[in-house]
């Protein structure tokens, strides 16, 4: 049996579960110092004046700093420079004015972590506060309250560039408006954000351990902001536990706290509170769409245009990459000829918005989704014959009106698998039968997709190398927080150099040993740092098979590789371990010619993408509403997605679970809240709902494989489908329950108490 296409399981998960892991936090410094971070209780205010005598001269204390006492430190040009204008940067700390609760006002240092937190409780900070903005659309209002006064207004990105045609939706029969919100979420990721700088026990390097989903572009982020050459500083991330997008990015604590080790010349740590996670860690999604849709009597729907409102929060992050993602995003699978959509991106009183799992995507499919159910309700349609009328269904590669290249799919096939695991009509004839019989109305929700992965650009790094005792060490430019790279890069070596799992070790996460690399985000890790590692092995089974065929005197495509051996095939008598090939080609008298000093067993691959991949998938859910509480029971959730080729089935199915169960949350549970005076009304596990265990029943997960042609595994992101597909499924699946007691539209999360109130508000109509 190969190792490709098979359940393996994780080889990392023995460690975990036995407590064998190394985080930020667990790194021991000797005199390591404890941050903590004095932060803004308002939401929008001027800086009158900040005293930290007191907090100075408290017991523990080393120091406290504000952003007078780090005058020449630069302030951040946010996710690689994306700003309108100079003057808008986010300040390492706060400088004259704050723009959002929980920004950072000063920082202190002391000999404990409770010293710490005690000396910033007693920083005086004076403000003069300001009015407030939350809500985007207020913001853009002309009186609303200005964030950057210099800029004169709080739009700070407006694609809109010229007025649609007159005849843009001549072929249409009719023409739906579609307003729609998409509401703020926090990414929640078990461990939150920690950092340690210090010297490296075993080199003595400045080394900076950080819970990062990419940290070579911390590293050459935090020395250009220090202007420091990459040589001084070492950046590992051990152990992560999660990221979901928040992690890839540069926030002020990471230049700040190796500042302030350089500066006092002693280790600093910091791990951020839950509240403080909740608080400054960035928030997802935020966007509010207007759209019109035109679709003809038969179904087909022949434009859509509109605009995207993203909610940048107080200061510029990703946001760019959010709104084009959304807008090109925006015909899905869909064959719509006619495809408009602008964005504008808004600066508010909140936290900054960024990536998160899906990053822009699971906004437009939500949309598009939605659309499509109100097609069909116009038209008394049932809902899967109007995405079916729709779907795209011909040769691939396929452009889209919005510019779009999809690699390769299916998306017929998966929405036919996904039709048949649920009993489709077996489930409409059930949900008549409640209806009559007065049972809980019972919801079913379709929805099929399409989404962009490997879009964030960096090619990747991978190598292999036979060491002394003949087992390989692996090295990637991608560094895991949770999906198996250790597993999936063993399978992909083992496959072509024929060892032992437990024989190969995958190095990842430290400028050490992989000073290039990409990164982890936006489902890239197999179809970038996979085939990366993947051709570095195969050159490396054809070094072996040189080295094995001179010694054996055979031809090289005579030698196989199996049991960590090189032999003749048919004559396994005949072999060499890879140690003693390994020692071979160090012999100038028994390597091959060709081989010199520098042609150690050792191969490198830099990969590059010729473009985008496009997975895709149907996802289904089955609820029963309960309309006397308004809660909302899941019965099913059926996932059909199409990742390329499945390296490990496990691996897959438990990134889906993962993205099934953040996209369910969105569409039930989770949300992000604050009052119109700026103040989170959800900063904390006690208000923000999670889902546990007892909400989320089990999955069922199918894959459907159409292959990439455009790296050589064949491979598609998986990370996000699952998020992107089941929100607008669950969302669907609310509403088809509610439709014939009248309701309509339910934002998100569609809560007890919304969907109660939705029922009471509504005009009842017969069923």
């Amino acid at each position: 049996m190969g190792y490709l296409g098979n359940a393996v399981k994780r080889l990392e998960d023995p460690r975990i579960l036995r407590g064998g892991t190394c985080y930020s936090e667990d790194i021991a410094l000797p005199g390591k110092l404890y941050a903590a971070f004095v932060r803004s209780t308002e939401a929008h205010a001027e800086i009158r004046s900040i005293d930290c005598d007191e907090a100075r001269a408290m017991p523990g204390v080393v120091g406290v700093w504000t952003a007078a006492d780090i005058d020449g430190l630069p302030m951040l040009a946010t996710s690689g420079g994306y700003l309108p204008a100079p003057g808008m940067e986010q300040p390492v700390l706060a400088v004259g004015k704050v723009r959002h609760v929980g920004e950072a006002v000063a920082v202190v240092l002391a000999e404990s972590r409770y010293a710490a937190a005690d000396a910033a409780s007693a920083v005086l900070v004076d403000y003069e506060p300001l009015p407030a903005v939350t809500d985007p659309l207020a913001a853009l209002d002309g009186g609303a309250p200005l964030l950057f006064d210099d800029w004169g207004s709080n739009l700070i990105i407006d694609t809109a560039e010229e007025p649609l045609p007159d005849d843009f939706f001549a072929e249409a029969d009719f023409v739906l408006d579609v307003n729609l919100v998409n509401q703020r979420v926090a990414s929640c990721s078990l461990e939150p954000r920690s950092i340690t700088v210090g010297p490296h026990p075993q080199t003595g390097e400045l080394t900076l351990w950080s819970s990062s989903q990419h940290p070579q572009k911390l590293r050459s982020d935090v020395c250009v902001l220090l202007g420091i050459d990459e040589s001084e500083l070492r950046v590992i991330a051990p152990d992560v536990g999660g990221g979901f997008g928040a992690k890839a990015l540069l926030y002020p604590e990471d230049p700040l706290l190796v500042w302030l080790a350089r500066h006092t010349g002693r280790p600093v740590t910091w791990t951020e509170t839950r509240t403080e996670n909740m608080l400054t860690t960035v928030h997802g999604r935020d966007q509010q769409h207007r759209l019109q849709v035109g679709a003809r009597n038969d179904g087909t729907i022949v434009a859509v245009a509109g605009e995207v409102v993203q909610n940048a929060g107080a200061y510029l992050n990703l946001t760019p990459v959010l709104i084009n993602m959304t807008t090109q995003m925006a015909p899905s699978c869909y064959a719509i000829p006619n495809v408009a959509v602008t964005a504008k991106a808004v600066v508010t009183n909140t936290c900054p918005t960024g990536a998160f799992r899906g990053a822009g995507r699971p906004e437009a499919i939500f949309s598009i989704e939605q659309a499509m159910d109100l097609v069909a309700r116009r038209l008394s349609l049932d809902p899967v014959e109007v995405r079916r009328r729709n779907l795209i269904a011909g040769e691939f590669p396929y452009e889209t009106a919005t510019g779009m290249t999809y690699d390769s799919g299916d998306y017929t096939t998966a929405l036919d698998r996904l039709l048949e695991a649920l009993d489709y009509e077996g489930l409409r004839k059930e949900q008549a039968r409640r209806l009559e019989d007065g049972e809980r109305p019972l919801g079913i929700g379709i929805s099929t997709y399409v989404e962009i992965t490997g879009a964030l650009g960096f090619g990747e790094d991978g190598s292999v190398e036979i060491l002394a005792d003949g087992s390989v060490e692996v090295v990637t430019g991608t560094s895991p927080h949770g999906q198996g790279h250790q597993t999936a890069w063993a399978q992909l070596v083992a496959e072509q150099l024929g060892v032992e799992l437990d024989r190969i070790t995958v190095l990842h996460g430290d400028t050490a040993t992989a000073p290039s690399g990409g990164g982890t985000a936006g489902s890239r890790s197999l179809q970038f740092g996979g085939s990366a590692v993947h051709l570095a092995a195969v050159e490396m089974a054809g070094k072996l098979r040189d080295v094995a065929a001179h010694l054996l005197e055979a031809n090289p495509d005579d030698i196989e590789l199996v049991e960590g051996t090189a032999r003749v095939r048919g004559t396994p008598t005949r072999s060499f371990t890879l140690a003693e090939l390994r020692t071979a080609t160090l012999d100038p008298a028994r390597r091959p010619d060709g081989f010199g000093d520098d042609d150690a067993l050792r191969t490198h691959n830099f990969f590059e993408q010729d473009g985008w991949t496009f997975p895709s998938g149907a996802h289904g859910v089955v609820v029963e509403v309960d309309t006397d509480t308004g809660r909302v029971h899941l019965l099913r959730v059926v996932a059909v997605d199409d990742c390329g080729t499945v390296l490990n089935p496990m691996l897959v199915e438990g990134q889906v679970h993962g993205g099934l169960t953040q996209g369910l949350a969105q569409a039930l549970w989770e949300g992000m809240v604050y009052g119109d005076d700026g103040q989170p009304l959800t900063a904390n596990f006690a208000d923000y709902l999670l889902p546990s265990a007892c909400e989320v029943l089990p999955f069922e997960t199918i894959s459907v494989e159409t292959p990439s042609p455009l790296n050589p595994l064949g491979a598609k992101g998986i990370g996000e489908s699952g998020t992107v597909g089941s929100t607008p499924a669950a969302a669907s699946a609310v509403l088809d329950a509610l439709a014939p007691f009248g309701v309509t539209q339910i934002n998100m999360p569609m809560s007890p108490e919304k969907v109660w109130a939705a029922l009471r508000a509504a005009t009842p109509a017969r069923p």
